[in-house]
C-alpha cells in the first residue's frame, strides 16, 4: 500500500512537470515570433498594480517551494495512510515481523513507511528466532544517521513483562529464562527482559557445585516471589522437578524400616557426617557412623557421587530426618578380638586422640584403649599427656583393665619399666645425701624429684636454719636444683621427706653462746616498727627491741640509722627469737646505784638506832637509881 500511495504522488509530479515543460515551450515560441515582429511590450501585473499583485500573491506556495495539491487528494492520500501505516508512538508497543535476519540485527516490518531494525543481543533469551516470527517492538530512534528505523524489542519486553509475570505468578505457569551470569548466592535470569533472582538453592534439587555450567543456558522457571514496590523477581527451576521427586519421596518413605540396606549416592559431605541420596530422600550418615576407626574428616572415607550401600539406623515419625549408617554393615572390631588377649599382655597401637587426662590408642582397627595421664610415668608429679606421646605416635603399653561387654580398655605405659620404688631403700636410705630438682611449691613446702617416679617433700621449716620463710618462692624457684637430706621413708605409702639445711651445721649452735643472756652488742637501728624496732647483729641473727626498751638515758628515743649498745634479754634457739634492749644498761646502772645508796641508808639508821638504845638504856638505868629500885 505504501508502494502504492508514492507511485500515485510520483506521478503527479511528473504530469505536473510536463505541463510546465510544455508551457515554457510554448512561451519561448511566442517570444521568438514577438522578437521577430517586434511587437510593443506587455506591463506584469506586478509593475501595472503592485497593490493588487501582493494581495493575490501565494505566500504558502513561495515558502514551501512546491505548487499546491488539491484538497481532494490529500484527503485521499491521508486515507490511505491511516489505512496502511501504523502510528509509530514512542511509548506504544506494537507488534512485527521478522523480514530478514542478518549476522547482527534483525529487519522487522512493523507496516510503517520502513523496515526497523533490532539487534540479535536483545534476542539472546530466544535462540531460535527465524523469519517469520511475531514479535513487540517499541520504536527507539525514528530515523537515525541513515534514515533507519531503530526498534527495541528489549524495552517493549520490560513494558509488557510486568503483566506476563505477574499472571505467570498468580497462574502458576511455567516461563523460559535465560541465565545471563552468576551473582552472589545464585544467578541472574532473563524473564521477558526482566533480570530475575535465581537462588542457588533453587537450581535443582541436589547441592550445586558448578554454577558456571548454567551461565548462558534457556531453561524453564517458575515465578516464586514478586517484590512490587523494589522490583525484584525471584525464580525457580527446582520447583518444577519438586513435584515429581516429592512422589518418589512419598513411595521411598513408605517403605523405609530400621535395619534396611538401601543403595544411595554421596550428595554432599560435611565436617559432620555425609548426606546420601536414596532416590529423592535424604539420609544422614554421621561422621561417627562412618567407620570404627576414629576418622577426622568424612572425606577419608567417602567422596562426592560415589554410589555406597548404607543401613538405615533411625529417623522421625515424619520420616523425614533419616539417620543412616555405614559401619554397622560391618561387625564391631571387638567382636573379632581373640580370647588369647588378656590383662597384663603387651599391645602396640597408635596415638589417635590426645585429651588433657590421657591418650587414646588404637590397638585394633575401631580397637582403642585409654592411657590415663598417671599411667605414663611413675612420677606422682603429674604432668600432661602431651609431654609424653603425640598423635601419629605408635607406643607399646601394657593392658591393665579390658571389659568386652562395654568394649573399654585401660593401658599403661609406665609399666614397661622397673617401678623405681622397688629398691628405693638402697638408694635412698635415711641420711643420705642427694641432689634433686625443684617440680613444684605448696604452702607448707617443695616437692623435688631425686629421678623419674621419686619425688621427696621438703617441709618449709627444713629450708633454712636461720631465715624464717613464709612461702617457699622466697627461697628457690621451680627447676632449681637443691642438694637434700632424706629425713624419713614411707616404703608403702611412697613417701619420702627430706630436708635443705640439714645440708649445712645449724648456726644457732654456735650464736647460743656468742649471743647468750646478758652478752652485749653494739649495733644499728635497721626498721622501726609498731612495737619496737629491729636491729642485725649479723646476716643470721635479727633480734626486736621492745619500744620501751629503745629509750636513751636522757629520756628520748632511739631512730632508724642510730647506733647503740644492746643487752640480749631473750634468746631462744628453736623459734629463732633474740629479744635485746638499750634501756636496760642505763636503768642497771641507776638501779646499782640506787641500790648501793639504799644499802648505805640502811646501815647508817642501824647505826643510828644502836647507838640511840645505848642513850635510851643509860637514861633507863639512871631513872631506876634514881627511883631506888636498884
Amino acid at each position: 500500500m505504501a508502494d502504492k500511495a508514492n507511485k500515485e504522488v510520483a506521478e503527479e509530479k511528473a504530469a505536473k512537470k510536463q505541463e510546465e515543460n510544455a508551457v515554457a515551450e510554448m512561451a519561448t515560441e511566442e517570444t521568438q515570433t514577438e522578437e521577430t515582429k517586434k511587437p510593443a511590450k506587455e506591463v506584469s501585473l506586478k509593475e501595472s498594480n503592485p497593490e493588487k499583485f501582493l494581495a493575490d500573491f501565494n505566500w504558502h506556495n513561495y515558502e514551501e517551494g512546491i505548487d499546491p495539491i488539491d484538497d481532494g487528494k490529500l484527503e485521499e492520500f491521508e486515507k490511505l495512510v491511516a489505512a496502511n501505516f501504523v502510528d509509530t508512538l514512542d511509548d506504544e508497543v506494537v507488534e512485527g515481523k521478522v523480514v530478514f535476519i542478518t549476522d547482527r540485527d534483525a529487519i522487522i516490518d512493523i507496516n510503517a513507511k520502513s523496515e526497523g531494525v533490532v539487534s540479535l543481543n536483545e534476542f539472546r533469551y530466544n535462540p531460535d528466532l527465524k523469519v517469520g516470527d511475531k514479535v513487540e517492538v517499541l520504536i527507539d530512534v525514528r530515523e537515525d544517521s541513515t534514515g533507519q528505523l531503530i526498534l527495541s524489542h528489549r524495552k517493549a519486553r520490560t513494558i509488557k513483562a510486568w503483566d506476563r509475570v505477574n499472571a505467570a505468578h498468580d497462574e502458576a505457569t511455567i516461563v523460559n529464562g535465560y541465565v545471563k551470569c552468576r551473582t552472589k548466592g545464585g544467578m541472574i535470569v532473563d524473564v521477558f527482559g526482566i533480570e530475575a533472582f535465581l537462588p542457588g538453592s533453587q537450581i535443582d534439587v541436589k547441592p550445586i557445585r558448578d554454577y558456571d555450567v548454567y551461565v548462558g543456558k534457556t531453561m524453564e522457571f517458575k515465578v516464586v516471589k514478586i517484590n512490587h514496590e523494589f522490583k525484584n523477581v525471584v525464580v525457580s527451576h527446582k520447583a518444577l522437578i519438586e513435584a515429581d521427586i516429592e512422589e518418589q519421596k512419598k513411595e521411598i518413605i513408605g517403605q523405609l524400616e530400621k535395619g534396611q540396606v538401601l543403595e544411595g549416592v554421596v550428595k554432599n559431605i560435611t565436617s559432620y557426617g555425609v548426606f546420601v541420596d536414596l532416590g529423592g530422600v535424604d539420609g544422614l550418615v554421621h561422621i561417627t557412623d562412618l567407620s570404627w576407626s576414629r576418622i577426622n574428616h568424612p572425606n577419608e572415607i567417602v567422596e562426592l557421587d560415589q554410589k555406597l550401600n548404607v543401613v538405615i539406623l533411625d529417623f522421625d515419625e515424619d520420616k523425614t530426618r533419616i539417620q543412616l549408617g555405614l559401619k554397622q554393615l560391618n561387625p564391631h572390631p571387638w567382636e573379632a578380638l581373640g580370647e588369647e588377649l588378656k590383662v597384663g599382655d603387651k599391645v602396640k597401637g597408635k596415638v589417635v586422640v590426645i585429651a588433657d587426662y590421657g591418650a587414646f590408642i588404637e590397638v585394633a582397627e575401631g580397637v582403642e584403649g585409654l592411657i590415663h595421664v598417671s599411667e605414663m610415668s611413675w612420677s606422682t608429679h603429674l604432668r600432661s599427656a602431651q609431654d609424653f606421646v603425640n598423635v601419629g605416635d605408635e607406643v607399646e603399653a601394657v593392658i591393665l583393665t579390658m571389659d568386652k561387654e562395654e568394649r573399654k580398655m585401660s593401658l599403661g605405659i609406665k609399666q614397661m619399666t622397673p617401678d623405681p620404688w622397688t629398691d628405693i631403700t638402697k638408694k635412698y636410705p635415711v641420711g643420705s645425701r642427694h641432689k634433686g630438682i625443684v617440680r613444684n611449691f605448696t604452702n607448707f613446702g617443695v616437692f623435688v624429684e631425686l629421678e623419674e617416679g621419686i619425688d621427696g617433700l621438703i617441709y618449709i621449716s627444713d629450708l633454712s636454719w636461720t631465715k624464717k620463710i613464709k612461702h617457699p618462692s622466697e627461697f628457690t624457684n621451680i627447676g632449681d636444683t637443691l642438694e637434700v637430706v632424706v629425713l624419713e621413708l614411707d616404703v608403702e605409702g611412697r613417701k619420702l621427706s627430706l630436708g635443705h639445711k640439714q645440708t649445712e651445721e645449724n648456726p644457732w649452735d654456735k650464736y647460743e653462746d656468742e649471743f647468750a643472756v646478758g652478752t652485749k652488742h653494739t649495733a644499728t637501728i635497721a626498721e622501726v616498727v609498731d612495737k619496737g624496732a629491729t636491729i642485725n647483729f649479723n646476716d643470721d641473727i635479727v633480734a626486736f627491741v621492745p619500744s620501751r626498751h629503745l629509750e636513751k638515758e636522757d629520756g628520748s628515743m632511739l631512730k632508724k640509722g642510730d647506733e647503740a649498745e644492746f643487752q640480749i634479754i631473750e634468746f631462744n634457739k628453736e623459734f629463732k627469737k633474740v629479744v635485746a634492749s638499750h634501756m636496760i644498761l642505763h636503768k642497771e646502772e641507776e638501779a646499782k646505784i640506787v641500790k648501793e645508796a639504799v644499802k648505805k641508808q640502811a646501815s647508817s639508821q642501824e647505826e643510828a638506832k644502836t647507838t640511840l638504845g645505848d642513850a635510851n638504856s643509860a637514861l633507863q638505868a639512871l631513872k631506876d637509881k634514881m627511883d631506888g629500885k636498884k
